[in-house]
């Protein structure tokens, strides 16, 4: 009896397992749009201080429709992103404004997610730099310059 119980639980519990997976067909549409970004990673390098901190991801649209962005959201509120809220047409190209805010010192790495309708849904960009004061680069130079004359 103890025999039977068990075989019959093994089976229930295997069949639940089995009724439980998902079975997913990624379908792909020969009419989406599609990102084409000239760089997914925009590195600002050295920056000084509330120097000016706007970038722009420039793309091209690649796809065979429309290409809409519904949103643009970023990893932190210390950068601002602005993007087209017309479409861009198959072949057009557009730019996503980011912009980040350089009074923030020490080094950074930020994601912004894009939200479209392209093949890519949710389209992570990255921004990473090093933002110092004006005077640690005065310094950093002329300690530089000193071993470089010895």
């Amino acid at each position: 009896m103890k025999k039977t119980f068990l075989t019959l639980f093994f089976f229930i519990g295997v069949l639940s397992i089995n009724a439980q997976e998902v079975k997913s067909e990624v379908t792909s549409d020969t009419n989406t749009p599609v990102f084409q970004f000239e760089t997914d990673v925009m590195d600002y390098g050295k920056i000084i201080q509330n120097a000016d901190g706007v970038r722009k991801f420039k793309f091209k649209n690649i796809g065979k429709s429309d290409l809409l962005i519904s949103s643009v959201s970023s990893s932190c509120g210390c950068t601002v992103p602005n993007y087209p809220k017309e479409a861009i047409k198959p072949g057009g190209t557009g730019e996503i404004e980011i912009k980040y805010n350089t009074a923030i010192l020490g080094g950074f790495n930020k994601m912004i997610t894009v939200f479209s309708n392209a093949t890519e849904p949710q389209k992570i960009l990255r921004l990473k730099g090093i933002v110092s004061k004006v005077e640690e680069e005065v310094v950093l130079e002329k300690k530089s310059s000193i071993v470089s004359e010895k």
